[in-house]
């Protein structure tokens, strides 16, 4: 299987294609984000929207480069109740959003797209439903404390598959979903196209 470009600087991704046996080599699209988000919320997209249009722009713009190579790119938001949370950018955004989903069910979206010389040839997107328990504003600061910055800020506010799985009562979704990247849907088109 020959490899394919990840249009992302995403470690857990990177992992995620390893895990999987998908040979990947990683480059950033250094797409800026913030720019496409505002521009998207100010014209009313919803937060799948915006996750969609942020992976298609990363995997063309790596593809326009990459010319007859296959490119992923992928990205994840929050959604709650049809509002965008964002990544932290520091550890007081982190405590603000931690306490705006305190005790609330949000979705987590994935959103893959591949392409192949500039265009999309295949995009998916996945959900998973998570129900946040209630908790103190100590406690809260005391879970911010045990994760470092590096985390803080690849995985948004929570850690899945460490310490972010206490903060939860309800999970439904797929674990490589949250994580960011729907791989059982990502590996079911690869096969049929290699």
């Amino acid at each position: 299987m020959r490899s394919i470009i990840l249009a992302s600087k995403s470690e857990v991704r990177k992992k995620i294609l390893d895990k999987n046996k998908i040979k990947s080599i990683a480059e950033p699209s250094n797409l800026d984000e913030d720019e496409v988000k505002k521009s998207l919320i100010n014209q009313g997209a919803t937060p799948e929207l915006i996750s969609k249009n942020l992976a298609e722009l990363k995997a063309n713009k790596v593809s326009q480069k990459r010319i007859g190579e296959i490119v992923l790119g992928a990205d994840s938001v929050i959604d709650l109740n049809g509002k965008l949370i964002s990544k932290p950018t520091n550890r007081t955004e982190a405590m603000n959003i931690l306490t705006i989903l305190n005790g609330k069910s949000h979705f987590l979206i994935s959103s893959v797209c591949i392409s192949l010389d500039g265009k999309m040839i295949w995009n998916y997107t996945e959900k998973a439903e998570m129900k946040m328990k209630n908790f103190t504003k100590k406690e809260l600061k005391v879970y911010l404390s045990k994760i470092t910055d590096k985390d803080l800020y690849s995985y948004n506010v929570y850690q899945i598959e460490g310490e972010g799985k206490k903060l939860f009562s309800e999970i439904n979704g797929d674990v490589d979903t949250i994580m960011g990247l729907p791989i059982k849907s990502i590996k079911k088109y690869l096969d049929n196209i290699k």
